[in-house]
């Protein structure tokens, strides 16, 4: 199952899709783990606020391209590249879009686990 939801960027909602091909789709476009990403994401971006963040060029990237690729797996008709996406948009903070797509991403986890531990219990049965 995959979770959706729109984001507002650069006055625009835009629609995101977390579900299970999304560490696939993000390993096979740019060599990465999505998983290790995001969690130095959410350890670089700290509380949320530009004044308390270790956020580089890289990690900044990082960002760009996880938005992207869950940009992309909402809506097919999104440009092939990062650079083409990122284009159609002035500017969007990573300190307004990062947490929730963390957040998304981590409802997504949240109900595969469950839907593993509900069929493991019907199966016991």
């Amino acid at each position: 199952m995959s979770m959706k939801q729109n984001i507002e960027i650069d006055g625009k909602q835009v629609s995101f899709k977390a579900s299970a091909a999304i560490p696939r789709i993000y390993r096979m476009k740019f060599h990465r783990d999505i998983y290790k990403d995001l969690r130095a994401l959410e350890k670089s971006i700290g509380d949320g606020t530009e004044e308390n963040s270790n956020l580089d060029v890289f990690s900044l990237e990082m960002f760009e391209n996880i938005a992207y690729v869950m940009a992309k797996h909402a809506d097919p008709s999104i440009p092939d590249t990062p650079e083409e996406w990122l284009d159609e948009f002035n500017t969007f903070s990573i300190y307004q879009v990062l947490p929730k797509l963390i957040e998304l991403w981590g409802l997504n986890v949240q109900t595969q686990v469950d839907s593993k531990k509900n069929f493991a219990q019907l199966t016991v049965k």
